[in-house]
């Protein structure tokens, strides 16, 4: 993904979308992450960190289903956007997905925002 470019991957199950705004690179996931998409994900989130974005906001609202696979694929990107002195924020989690994360207690470590334009106004980091 190069700034300012718009980038997304695609299965059956799952559709990624990946855009810049300002320093944030906002990866829009659609449909359900599981073991067996996580990869779709895990590839983009990568090659935003490897690209200098070490602000990721990820947009839930499309997100349906998420299990264990997939929220490890977030904490694999916090750890990695920590290390570059940024973050990861969750965007309009739906209840199914925040479950997930409320239930393993992961909420704790990720910035939670109710919708893209606070994640955004939410400065570095």
């Amino acid at each position: 993904m190069d700034r300012g470019t718009v980038g997304s991957a695609q299965s059956g199950r799952l559709l990624v979308e990946v855009r810049e705004e300002g320093p944030s690179a906002v990866v829009t996931p659609a449909g359900e992450l599981d073991h067996h998409t996580a990869d779709l994900l895990r590839e983009p989130l990568d090659a935003c960190i490897a690209k200098g974005f070490t602000r990721l906001v990820i947009d839930c609202s499309r997100l349906e289903f998420c299990d264990s696979t997939g929220l490890n694929v977030l904490l694999g990107a916090r750890l990695k956007a920590e290390s570059g002195g940024g973050g990861v924020h969750l965007v309009a989690m739906q209840p199914v997905v925040a479950r997930v994360f409320e239930i393993t207690g992961a909420e704790a470590v990720f910035t939670v925002h109710a919708t893209l334009e606070d994640a955004l106004a939410d400065g570095p980091g």
